[in-house]
């Protein structure tokens, strides 16, 4: 453990930080495979709905700097493309 007591902060602080990141990262994984359960059963409307979600989610995270940018728009052109090939 660090001396310094804004070094102890950081480390508090940081903690925190990651915890939040992947418990919203762990939701989007969720709706991620929401998305994908639904294209296998050949749900088109469960589907479309589960993507709407899914990319609300992502460009959220996105906002918030957990995903770079040119992920999230990787992850909506991939789960987009699989809902559209349906």
């Amino acid at each position: 453990m660090a001396n310094i007591k804004s070094a102890k902060k950081r480390v508090l602080v940081n903690k925190k930080k990651y915890e939040r990141n992947k418990s919203i990262r762990s939701a989007v994984k969720t709706y991620i495979k929401n998305v994908e359960v639904a294209v296998s059963e050949g749900n088109k409307e469960e589907a479309s709905k589960a993507l709407t979600v899914a990319i609300g989610a992502i460009a959220k995270a996105s906002n918030k700097g957990i995903y770079h940018k040119n992920n999230a728009a990787r992850k909506v052109s991939r789960l987009t493309k699989l809902v559209d090939a349906m």
